[in-house]
């Protein structure tokens, strides 16, 4: 007790006086006649976290303010505790963890024992709260937003930079006075009445910093026991047990390693401090970004959950549309993020930033499987917003990528077996002028590795910053309520909310998956870069004269404006002769004079960059080129056989490129489409009978006809090589992965003889999500034995793809793929396929 008061008379005098030499604060109420202090009631303050500087703090501002001293021996009756104040919170180490185990506080004890011994005893309880810094949303700086107050409690180290950083801006708020007497009442002994008080000191004490630097949005330390609290996880941890001979508390430190390795854990300075960054790094990388349609989700987003799922592009994905949210007012979300990037000092960041972290497979560990999806229901069960990308990776093509079912299927099931809160689907398109990640993506094309996430990696991308990259445009699709998603596939979904995942479940995951991805096609936007790649991409030497590359954009224009693919679609509004300037700008033409006039051509190795961006907009002008195509290789056709070529050919597009247009729909699109060429003079009616004819082939528009159908041709001679590798082998010859592997290889062997401008000609993946499109369509079907089997259905697509290809292609593909019967042999110019095990 002497020690205690020796410190008082000369430690903290000096100490404060010290800090007060930076310190600066503003104090709440102004005048303390609004605290209403009952005069001759002792007054003891209260706390939050136990730190040297709130105590200083507190010394000071209660002296400037004439309230009893803070560090003067508190009056109780005959008793005179050293001290005239307490802190609610546990000491913390230097890092922030807790060291004393005791929960309460000695004084507070004293306090209640002498009040309950006392009738006649009140002590009035003045909480104060005090905040180092402004609320992090108004902070101007990232180093001073990024150690702003936040939920977590401070160690001593980030106490001490806060003192640095916010020692200028210490906000000091009184409270009104709680009665010690009123909270007794009611009979409580000691032991309830100290949990009494400090269940009530503590809520106080949130509320107060909630309304000044906003909910606790944490899940890493307010969630993790409610995780592991969850049915599915005591299940799986008991069949840990069960399986694996270890103790129950070895699995419950288990699931809460996995629960921690997950969890996000938000801060709303960190958040402030990544959008003051990104604001500076987007006006340093880009020319603008564009967002199109947000009115769409300001008008869902009030009571309903929402789930962001963008298509993947880029790294920058996450980032620009979480700031873009911000920057509308709206909460960020939630990102599943891989665990490839939970990398030091970037995951902890990311982490802070709303991040949390799935590993790419759980196969092998149930008790992870069980902690995620409890994980992932929480955050949805309390309303959270989330966002992850269905097609599980960034794409390397620039096309939309099949969908991954996994965090997709527990959104459904989380909702199916629990959905009191409305869910909403929020589709984003995001549409790049050029891209970071450009030349890695073409080294993986190539065969390399895919390079493996680093904070080196990182660092070195600083080099990019003063590239230009154009334009960013985001989208926000046509949002998909999941209810009544589920309402019109299964009327009787909410009766089987017992038994999640069902069974009819995997096959309605699978519809939203497909739906999902065509609503994020639908709100493509068209830009400069996507126009000139595919009008220069389709001429053998990617170079043109400058009027008929003009003319040929004004087509593809001229299609999106007059037939569009949807309204929810965003065209470009540049000129042709803009567009050319633009892309000159950005790299990727360049100009040159000849004799007979200007030509443009793509510059060099920018041709298979420029393919990527072509891929982003194939699907909405898929149609207008297989029509192109069909003329330009046929010169004539009827009604009646092109529009069941058309028919035959659009059902492998559809579920490839996530087209829009149902089947009974098709005819009406393809007329719109035909009238459009019609006009521009690239087609001619027929005979009264309907049928449709090419310009003549020496016309210029004969030309600009067949470049229209050039876009599509990679994507039509990857199917036509794969079906007639399945005609040769015949049905039941060939296992998914035996195809799959001699897809590959001859399509490798077609990119070396021939030009095909599209990287991903002979990517694995490519072939392996036209494989699962034509089992998806019943055109294949495995038996146990995993053969692929077929029968005369499949011909009708090959033979229509036939009509599409040149007949220079359909040879080389034949006879590579053991088709010709002239020599070569079965197989020729491919690796033998194996027979499958019996």
């Amino acid at each position: 007790m002497i020690g205690a008061r020796k410190l008082a008379e000369w430690f903290l005098p000096l100490a404060r006086r010290l800090l007060y030499l930076w310190v600066r604060s503003s104090v709440f109420p102004e005048k303390m006649q609004d605290l209403c202090l009952a005069p001759g009631k002792p007054v003891c303050y209260v706390l939050q976290d136990r730190h040297l500087s709130n105590l200083l703090v507190l010394i000071e501002e209660s002296r400037r303010a004439g309230l009893p001293r803070a560090e003067a021996p508190l009056a109780i009756g005959g008793q005179h505790p050293a001290r005239s104040f307490f802190f609610v919170n546990r000491d913390r180490s230097l890092a922030g963890r807790a060291r004393d185990q005791n929960d309460h506080s000695p004084l507070l004890a004293h306090l209640i024992g002498a009040t309950i011994a006392d009738p006649e005893l009140d002590v009035q309880l003045l909480p104060v709260l005090i905040l180092w810094g402004r609320s992090p949303g108004k902070q101007d700086s990232i180093i001073k937003a990024l150690f702003s107050e936040t939920w977590r409690p401070p160690g001593a180290w980030r106490q001490l930079l806060a003192i640095v950083l916010h020692g200028r801006q210490v906000l000091v708020r009184y409270n009104s006075p709680i009665s010690l007497r009123d909270l007794l009442h009611g009979g409580l002994d000691q032991e309830q009445a100290q949990r009494k008080l400090s269940r009530v000191l503590r809520v106080h004490f949130r509320r107060q910093r909630q309304m000044a630097i906003g909910p606790d949005l944490s899940h890493r330390h307010t969630q993790v026991g409610a995780v592991l609290a969850g049915e599915r996880v005591r299940a799986a941890m008991a069949s840990e047990v069960a399986t694996h001979g270890i103790t129950p508390d070895q699995a419950r430190a288990r699931a809460a390693g996995f629960a921690r390795e997950i969890a996000s854990d938000y801060s709303h300075g960190a958040v402030r401090a990544l959008e003051l960054f990104l604001t500076w790094l987007w006006k340093r990388l880009y020319d603008g970004i564009e967002t199109h349609n947000f009115e769409a989700l300001t008008r869902v987003a009030p009571g309903h959950e929402i789930v962001y799922v963008p298509c993947h592009r880029s790294h920058v994905d996450y980032l620009l549309l979480s700031y873009l949210i911000r920057r509308k007012g709206l909460t960020p979300p939630h990102i599943a993020a891989g665990a490839n990037l939970n990398l030091p000092i970037v995951g902890a960041l990311l982490r802070r930033c709303g991040a949390f972290f799935l590993r790419r497979s759980f196969r092998g560990e149930p008790l992870y499987a069980a902690v995620f999806d409890e994980y992932l229901h929480l955050v949805l069960a309390r309303g959270f917003p989330l966002e992850y990308f269905i097609e599980g990776g960034r794409s390397r093509s620039g096309r939309m990528l099949t969908p991954k079912a996994g965090i997709l299927a527990m959104t459904v099931h989380s909702f199916i077996r629990e959905h009191s809160r409305p869910l909403v689907f929020v589709p984003v398109y995001i549409g790049y002028e050029k891209l970071l990640e450009g030349r890695s993506y073409l080294a993986e094309l190539a065969g390399k590795a895919k390079r493996r996430e680093s904070l080196w990696g990182i660092l070195r991308t600083i080099r990019s910053l003063k590239r230009v990259f154009g334009r960013v445009h985001v989208c926000v699709a046509e949002p998909l309520p999941l209810a009544a998603f589920l309402d019109a596939q299964h009327p009787g979904w909410r009766a089987g909310s017992d038994d999640c995942p069902a069974p009819w479940s995997r096959a309605l995951v699978r519809r939203v998956a497909g739906e999902i991805a065509k609503r994020i096609n639908e709100a493509s936007v068209l830009n400069p870069v996507n126009l000139i790649a595919l009008a220069l991409l389709a001429t053998p030497r990617h170079t043109a004269d400058e009027s008929s590359l003009h003319r040929l954009i004004e087509h593809y224009q001229a299609l999106f404006a007059e037939a569009p693919y949807a309204s929810a679609s965003i065209a470009c509004t540049l000129d042709a002769p803009q567009i050319v300037a633009y892309t000159q700008r950005l790299g990727f033409v360049e100009r040159f004079s000849d004799p007979l006039g200007e030509l443009i051509r793509v510059t060099e190795k920018q041709a298979p960059l420029l393919a990527y961006f072509r891929n982003n907009v194939l699907h909405l002008f898929a149609l207008p080129a297989v029509i192109a195509c069909l003329l330009s290789h046929n010169r004539r056709l009827g009604s009646a056989r092109m529009a069941q070529a058309v028919r035959g050919i659009y059902v492998l597009l559809r579920a490839e490129l996530f087209l829009r247009w149902p089947e009974a729909e098709l005819a009406v699109a393809s007329d719109a489409v035909i009238v459009v060429l019609v006009a521009r003079g690239l087609l001619l009616r027929g005979d009264p009978s309907g049928s449709l004819a090419a310009p003549e082939p020496i016309s210029q528009e004969f030309a600009e006809l067949h470049l229209l159908g050039e876009s599509i041709r990679p994507l039509l001679e990857r199917y036509f090589l794969t079906l007639a590798l399945l005609e040769q082998h015949g049905s039941g010859q060939l296992t998914r992965q035996a195809l799959e592997d001699s897809c590959h290889h001859l399509g490798r062997r077609l990119e070396l003889l021939y030009e095909f401008n599209s990287p991903e000609f002979a990517e694995k993946l490519a072939f392996s999500g036209f494989i699962s499109t034509l089992i998806e369509a019943e055109f294949l079907c495995e038996d146990e034995g995993g053969l692929l089997h077929f029968d005369h259905r499949l011909m009708t697509p090959l033979a229509d793809a036939e009509l599409l290809l040149s007949a220079e292609a359909r040879q080389a593909i034949r006879r590579m793929a053991g088709g010709d019967r002239s020599g070569g042999g079965r197989g020729a110019g491919l690796p033998p396929v194996k027979p499958p095990p019996s």
